[in-house]
């Protein structure tokens, strides 16, 4: 009975894998010849902040990394996000506001 039970729920257990690999992704892909931005937070916990947001050549390290593991070829800007492209605010920001702004990276081919 034991052997009965246990087989009809490994049946259960690959069907549902086999469901699930045949089922289709919604993962849709950007044009290749168009750009795409992403906002990140600054405090995002891996502490590339300061490289992205001075754009020294470790921000250019840092942003192609992202591009490429977001399916793009390489970052084609990089730095701290312009306030109105994420609040839609034109107001100038107070010093801790300033320090929580996103960052901002364009990817292209």
């Amino acid at each position: 009975m034991r052997r009965a039970v246990a087989f009809v729920g490994l049946l259960g257990i690959v069907a549902a894998g086999i469901s699930l690999s045949v089922m289709p992704t919604s993962h849709t892909a950007a044009a290749a010849n168009e750009p795409r931005t992403f906002l990140i937070p600054a405090s995002d916990g891996y502490g590339v902040a300061d490289c992205i947001s001075s754009k020294a050549e470790c921000g250019k390290i840092v942003a192609n990394a992202w591009c490429e593991s977001q399916g793009f070829g390489k970052a084609v800007a990089f730095g701290v996000a312009a306030r109105e492209d994420f609040t839609g605010s034109v107001t100038k920001p107070s010093p801790a506001q300033a320090a929580e702004q996103p960052l901002s990276i364009t990817c292209g081919e």
